[in-house]
Order: C-alpha cells, then sequence, then structure tokens
C-alpha cells in the first residue's frame, strides 16, 4: 500500500521509525522494540539510510526483513547527496523487485572527509531526486522532510519554503516533519505550507527526551532545535535519574495528545530503537488502530 492512500482512511496516523544498528547486540534489542511496539498496529514504519548512504546494505536488509517477514508497511529512506543516476535506480529497481512500494526522498548528510560538487552532482536538491524517482522508476509512494524550527542550511524561510514547495510540485506526496518540541512551531510550519500552496499531509515528527545526556544529543544533531523553558525546567527538576524519563514522557504526551485534537495528519515517532517510551505515550493516549 501506497502511504498517502493511509491518510485517506485514518484521522491520524501513527509510524515509528527505526535505523540499521551496527552490532550484534544492537540488532537483538532492535527486534525487541519492534516486537513490544507491534500491538500498537503502526501504520508504517520507516528505516533510516546512512551518511552518503553509508549504512545501504543493513539499511535494505532491516527494510526487507520488516516488509516481507514482519508484515509491516515499511518506508525505505532514500539519500542522493554525492549517488549517481545509476545508484538510485538500482536501489528503486530492487526495492520494486521486493514489494518495497514507499521511499523518504531526502539529501542526506555528507560523509566525513567528502566534498560535494554542486556543477557535477547528478542530484543537487532532495527535489531532484524526488523528480527523478517520478520519471525513472514510477509507481513510488514519496515522502518528504520538513523542518518546523527551521532548515538547518536555509536560514531564510520564505526560500525555504520554496525549497519544500518544489519537493511537492515534484512529485512528492506528504512531508514527515523533523522533531520539535513546541507544537506551536508545528501549527506555524502547517499554515505556511498552506500559504505556500502545499495541501499535503504534513506527518509531526516527536522524540521524547528521556535523559540529560539524549537531550544534549538532541540538540547535536539537530542544531537549531529549541527546548522550551517550561520542558528544560522539568527535566532540570528531575535531576539525572529515572524522573528525567518521566518528565519528558509526559511532555511528549501532552504533545501529541494537542497535536491529535488539533487535526495532525499523523504521529512519527522517532525511537532511537527502543520501545519503552513511544509505548508509554501511545498507552496513555490510547493510540492503536
Amino acid at each position: 500500500m501506497l502511504i498517502k492512500e493511509l491518510f485517506e482512511s485514518r484521522k491520524t496516523t501513527v509510524s515509528f521509525e527505526f535505523f540499521p544498528p551496527k552490532t550484534e547486540k544492537g540488532w537483538v534489542s532492535l527486534y525487541s522494540a519492534i516486537e513490544e511496539l507491534l500491538p500498537l498496529k503502526p501504520a508504517y514504519v520507516s528505516v533510516t539510510y546512512g551518511a552518503g548512504g553509508t549504512t545501504r546494505d543493513r539499511t535494505h536488509d532491516l527494510v526487507f526483513k520488516i516488509k516481507n517477514e514482519i508484515g509491516l508497511e515499511v518506508v525505505a529512506h532514500l539519500t542522493c547527496v554525492n549517488a549517481t543516476k545509476q545508484d538510485i535506480e538500482k536501489i528503486l529497481l530492487q526495492y520494486r523487485d521486493e514489494g518495497i512500494k514507499n521511499i523518504l526522498a531526502l539529501k542526506g548528510d555528507m560523509p566525513v572527509g567528502e566534498t560535494f560538487d554542486n556543477d557535477h552532482a547528478d542530484f543537487v536538491y532532495a527535489a531532484d531526486l524526488v523528480k527523478f524517482v517520478k520519471k525513472t522508476v514510477p509507481g513510488f509512494g514519496i515522502g518528504v522532510a520538513g523542518f518546523p524550527e527551521g532548515h538547518p542550511s536555509t536560514p531564510n524561510r520564505l526560500l525555504e519554503m520554496e525549497y519544500l514547495k518544489a519537493k511537492i510540485d515534484a512529485g512528492a506526496d506528504y512531508i514527515v516533519t523533523q522533531l520539535f518540541f513546541d507544537n506551536r512551531d508545528y501549527y506555524d510550519f502547517r499554515e505556511r505550507c498552506i500559504l505556500s500552496g502545499i495541501n499535503v499531509p504534513i506527518i509531526a515528527g516527536i522524540m521524547p527526551v528521556v535523559s540529560m545526556k539524549s537531550m544534549i544529543r538532541m540538540a547535536e544533531l539537530s542544531p537549531g532545535s529549541r527546548f522550551p523553558a517550561p520542558l528544560i525546567k522539568s527535566v532540570q527538576r528531575a535531576g539525572e535519574n529515572s524522573y528525567v524519563e518521566k518528565a519528558g514522557i509526559q511532555w511528549a504526551t501532552e504533545q501529541v495528545r494537542d497535536l491529535i485534537d488539533n487535526g495532525a495528519s499523523g504521529i512519527h515517532f522517532y525511537t532511537l530503537n527502543n520501545s519503552d517510551a513511544t509505548l508509554r505515550i501511545c498507552e496513555n493516549l490510547g493510540l492503536k488502530d
């Protein structure tokens, strides 16, 4: 099933993101998390792709297992930075042959030590990748990324919306946002999309804070992330113990409750391959298919 079809039959979708582990222990932990989250009956799950395709083989293995053995609808992340058209076409044909019908089209991060040459690259922007997929291997459902807090490399927010509109005009079906902690950023982003003529589902990306260390890590991974003062106060009050996780889960629970009440098309949990926080949030809100 194409992901865009899910939005026609569900008021608010719930989905999860996983990444391919690097160790055998990591794979055991991942499959345990997937098994624990299965009773929530997610609309789909997504699988990330390393910078420059550095986890390509592990990503493909996980995508095929989730789709063909576990039986969940899966969205495969696909990055195009420093990739050739031949590279991308080969991956798409492989996915098509294995019954994978959905991708998340991303420019992606440049691997450490590599450089990017705009003048000779097959793909400069994610919109180029979307256009290529639609033309070369049609039939895929395509999602793209959105940035409620602003794109880290595009401080001009008017230009940011032009780039996003280009991805939709190229054929993208929906938008999945990067993580955010203040729902006002999501609502402002959604309104700016409407004003820009973007009328596709916008899925809200949620990642609960589970420790002070994880909050610092989020800030490093997503430069420009805004942590509301009340959230920081709750985390500081809890101290570095189990109460931090409880505070983070409570914050994310109220975020999701408000997003659902205000018509968010979907909630996408960045799980970090751990089921605990996501499971508790969903159970708190009765989020089952």
